[in-house]
């Protein structure tokens, strides 16, 4: 369930106050002057059998006894009573409540949850059939300052704003609406969560997101339920406004111990992380910075890099603004000669020559004016931090207007980035009224200042993340399923947690991934005889084969630099004495043995699958080899990735600077690493029993990677699926259209980007005006991306192409689902070249279909009246046609799919 009958819950007309009070101090007693006092239209009913009025309305005994069917309950009353509350409210009609009592299962006490999770779950039960929506329980409550809603038992009352606020914490809620009040900041919506029973982040990210009103949402999280639902939900609404997430736990060891390397490195907290940025959210770590971070979004022009300048009048404050990058997605810009000599016309002669910019003590505003339009105009620099100390030389707020007057007074496509900092207390004022004045961003610190255009450069960065168009990787790779799916399906059936390393050796190459050639022998005298087959002159490798060994070099079951099979028989039979002696209980099946590789320039990395408990499979990348673990320097990314997304994975760790390669040491294959993850991604998603997969070492140098060692761990139960829905490649077919021509029709991918402009371009100018409702005489790289880069959970773009694909695309059709699948609008563009061949009616089977299949209630689309052909097409295909009440020049076409979704949508 997702945003069904939010509605009544953040836009209600009429309340019941369930366990109302007169008792002072009380939460029913604080909940109702907050209700009666922030100004709601409608009525507010108080129940409570013992009262007969509460600030001046009449109480009622039972729920059953209210006049009208309230929009909104509000329930604080003891926790066996919820129950049944809800159940009743449901027979009546109502269809929202928000549970305020504790005692469903908090704390660590074991007899306590156990309770507690009985009443959740007897709450639910009541609520299901009704379709009542529920926040909570145990939460502090909602307010929606513009409808005059406050049904929190905050101490404040929170401010009508743009900005809305999730928190699953009642005491940050109350912290946050504190420190709000004394900053004049406002709040569109205060939503506190609890324990989230029903509503989540997932369905408050979706209803958020359809709020025109929300210019930023704010979120305090301790934990997602529902990851799919709530990436779709995340990456939706950050396409549209800033989603600033504080996530506490980001230094407790959340993790378990695991067998293996990357098991050990994935903690849960880094993953949280891997999905934020993955749905195109800022993180911030303090509850200032969550604030903070929303008013620099607002207020600050967006970054075109990472670049920036420093202006100061104080050198020792330029220091601690570069001190303060290393922390921060921030680059000290490096300027350029040209900028260089400018300055020196414009500056004394004992300014700094470099970046900081230091101007000296006595600058005015005529220096302050000339060095920041100089700042302004380098290329190579992204934004400008000014900063200010006061002086007795000089007056602080005559330079405060020169930075104001240098930012107004340039071009809009002219402007940067500009932050200010002006140090001090009484002197600073009225210089941080006239940058307020001016909508410029000013910090108390220049540390504060440097972490918020980190923010900046952050969030920028997500959101290209989003946007950008990724090399493709189709055909560079085939897949043999069977063949990867052959070992695996034997150790589940065996029983068996672990692949043995030839076996995972074999899953990795039926995806793609290179590896050494590793076969197995069952003792020293097979060793010879598998070693004399691969020996090619040069030297030969041994590994004990056991499933209780999986670090083998702890127990000297690695053996190198065999130069004869007859080496490596001795070098078996030695091993196999010492792991006896160091591990008797291990069970033996014999040896591994391979061809050496000889990459004496090759970088040695790490890179693998394991299981989020919360969000499934995660692709993790970093700086190999034994010290792995001393080094971690490993980043995580959620599946399913493209070239784009693996190189910016690889961007993230230390080691990525030296895969550029330096002193004599050649650059790496980063295009053979990145494909190499991706494929690892594609195998994550494609054989769902793979729990985790270790490849350590990947060597990686300029003629591409290998793997020489890996380790495959499986399950035969239930595992978590990928938190983004990957390519639905089971939706690929062939259609024939109605003059026998047979075509491709397959879902859309981010790699169609590259081919998406060159075939709209061959549509005419009159079809494009049919499809977006007006010219369109260029094709914005944004508009690509949003129509290539699509949620499969919730959207589906199918492309007509060629049998054999050729990169044309002869028609595209697709469907945008809302969250709940109660309605999907299509729209589709047949190339003009490619019409009367029956290719529309043949895309609109093919998307009705596909809505019914997902059991979408209805789908629905938007038609210009003038065109004829659309309108006979849908008509015939038993669409209602009906006029455009709001534009006389559109209709809407609506056909309904599935009864029950239609039910549904009606309750």
């Amino acid at each position: 369930m997702s945003i069904r009958h939010l509605d009544r819950l953040f836009a209600p007309k009429s309340i019941a106050l369930i366990g109302a009070s007169r008792k002072p101090h009380s939460v029913g007693a604080v909940l109702a002057r907050n209700l009666f006092s922030s100004g709601f239209a409608g009525p507010i009913m108080p129940v409570n059998p013992h009262e007969t009025a509460i600030n001046g309305a009449l109480c009622y005994k039972e729920v059953s006894d209210l006049p009208i069917v309230p929009d909104l309950a509000v329930v604080a009353t003891p926790p066996d009573t919820v129950p049944g509350l809800i159940g009743k409210l449901g027979e009546m009609g109502c269809r929202s409540a928000v549970v305020l009592t504790a005692g469903f299962g908090e704390g660590t006490d074991a007899a306590q949850k156990a309770e507690g999770e009985k009443r959740v779950e007897a709450m639910l039960h009541a609520a299901k059939p009704h379709l009542l929506r529920i926040v909570g329980p145990n939460c502090l409550g909602i307010a929606v300052p513009g409808v005059g809603l406050n049904a929190t038992f905050a101490h404040v009352t929170p401010q009508k704003g743009d900005v809305a606020l999730v928190t699953q914490s009642g005491a940050v809620a109350t912290a946050l609406l504190d420190w709000a009040a004394s900053h004049g900041i406002g709040f569109s919506h205060v939503v506190s969560m609890g324990d989230m029973s029903d509503v989540d982040f997932g369905d408050m990210l979706d209803y958020l997101a359809a709020d025109s009103s929300v210019r930023a949402i704010l979120l305090y999280v301790e934990h997602v339920t529902h990851a799919r639902k709530f990436m779709s939900a995340a990456r939706a609404a950050a396409r549209s406004r800033p989603v600033i997430v504080v996530k506490s736990g980001r230094t407790a060891l959340a993790q378990q111990a695991a067998a293996s390397h990357t098991g050990a490195l994935a903690g849960s907290d880094e993953v949280y992380d891997a999905a934020f940025r993955r749905a195109g959210m800022l993180r911030v770590h303090t509850l200032a910075d969550l604030f903070g971070a929303a008013e620099i979004l607002a207020r600050a022009r967006r970054p075109n890099g990472d670049r920036l300048a420093v202006l100061t009048n104080g050198g020792g404050l330029g220091v601690m603004a570069v001190d303060a990058m290393a922390g921060e997605a921030v680059q000290l810009a490096n300027l350029a000669p040209e900028t260089v000599e400018k300055l020196n016309r414009v500056l004394p002669p004992t300014w700094s020559h470099a970046n900081p910019v230091d101007i000296i003590g006595d600058a005015g505003p005529e220096r302050y004016r000339a060095a920041l339009d100089t700042l302004m105009d380098a290329p190579e620099v992204d934004g400008v931090l000014v900063l200010n100390c006061p002086t007795a030389l000089a007056e602080s707020d005559e330079a405060a207007g020169a930075v104001v007057a240098s930012t107004a007074d340039r071009p809009a496509d002219g402007r940067k980035t500009v932050l200010t900092s002006w140090l001090g207390d009484h002197t600073a004022v009225k210089a941080r009224k006239v940058f307020a004045t001016a909508r410029l961003p000013t910090f108390t610190t220049p540390e504060d200042a440097v972490r918020g255009f980190g923010q900046l450069s952050r969030f920028r960065r997500n959101q290209m993340e989003l946007l950008q168009t990724p090399k493709s990787v189709e055909g560079e790779f085939d897949v043999d399923l069977a063949r990867a799916r052959g070992p695996v399906e034997l150790a589940v059936g065996e029983g068996r947690k672990w692949l043995d390393e030839a076996d995972a050796k074999q899953v990795l190459k039926a995806f793609g991934v290179p590896v050494v050639e590793t076969r197995k022998a069952s003792d020293p005298n097979a060793v010879a005889a598998v070693a004399a087959q691969i020996h090619n002159g040069g030297r030969l490798a041994i590994k004990i084969l056991s499933p209780d060994i999986l670090h083998k070099s702890d127990v000297g079951g690695v053996a190198l630099d065999l130069v004869s099979p007859g080496a490596a028989a001795d070098a078996a039979r030695a091993m196999l004495e010492r792991v006896k002696r160091i591990k008797p209980e291990a069970r033996i099946d014999g040896f591994t043995v391979q061809q050496m590789v000889s990459k004496p320039m090759a970088h040695e990395l790490i890179c693998g699958i394991t299981v989020d408990p919360t969000f499934g499979p995660v692709v993790m990348f970093g700086k190999g080899g034994v010290a792995v673990e001393v080094i971690r320097d490993t980043q995580l990314a959620l599946p399913p990735l493209n070239m784009t997304l693996a190189r910016e994975l690889m961007e993230r760790t230390r080691v990525w600077r030296q895969l550029q390669g330096y002193r004599g040491r050649p650059a790496a294959d980063i295009d053979a690493i990145a494909l190499a993850l991706v494929k690892l991604a594609r195998l994550a998603t494609d054989v769902p029993e793979i729990m985790e997969i270790d490849i350590n070492p990947l060597l990686a140098d300029e003629a591409g990677v290998v793997a020489l060692d890996a380790r495959i761990a499986v399950t035969a139960g239930f595992r978590l699926r990928p938190a983004i829905k990957a390519y639905p490649a089971e939706l690929e077919k062939t259609i024939t259209l109605r003059d026998g021509q047979r075509l491709k029709l397959r879902p859309v991918r981010p790699e169609d980007a590259a081919i998406y402009r060159p075939n709209l371009e061959k549509c005419d100018p009159a079809d494009i005006r049919m499809r977006f409702f007006g010219p369109l005489k260029t094709v914005p790289e944004t508009l690509i991306a949003r129509l290539t880069q699509i949620d499969y959970d919730r959207e589906m773009c199918f492309l007509a192409t060629p049998e054999e694909e050729t990169g044309e695309i002869f028609g595209w059709v697709r469907v945008t689902s809302d969250p709940d699948n109660l309605r999907s609008e299509y729209a589709i563009l047949v190339r003009s070249d490619w019409k009367g061949h029956g290719l529309g009616w043949t895309l609109m089977e093919e998307i009705i279909a596909y809505g019914r299949a997902r059991g979408t209630g209805e789908i629905w689309g938007t038609i210009l009246r003038e065109n004829d052909a659309m309108i006979d097409i849908v008509r015939q295909l038993g669409f209602h046609i009906t006029g455009d009440p709001d534009d006389t020049t559109l209709v809407k076409a609506r056909l309904p799919l599935n009864d029950s979704a239609e039910r549904q949508a009606a309750q």
